[in-house]
C-alpha cells in the first residue's frame, strides 16, 4: 500500500485539544518532525483535522 510523509510545520501551542491529540496520535510532537504512515481513510481523516499545521507528500 502507498505511504505518505507527514511533516509538522506549525506549533501545537494554542491549538484546540482535539487538534493537539490528533497530531500526537499521528506521532508528531516537534516542529519539523516527519512521520511515514500508510495512506488509508482513517489517516487521511486525521490529516484533514490538522491540515493547517502539516505538509503532506506521497512517499
Amino acid at each position: 500500500m502507498a505511504t505518505i510523509k507527514i511533516k509538522l510545520t506549525k506549533s501545537l501551542i494554542g491549538r484546540l485539544p482535539k487538534q493537539r491529540k490528533t497530531a500526537e496520535a499521528l506521532g508528531l510532537k516537534k516542529i519539523g518532525q516527519v512521520v511515514e504512515k500508510e495512506n488509508n481513510p482513517s489517516i487521511m481523516g486525521m490529516v484533514e483535522t490538522v491540515k493547517h499545521m502539516v505538509e503532506v507528500e506521497e512517499a
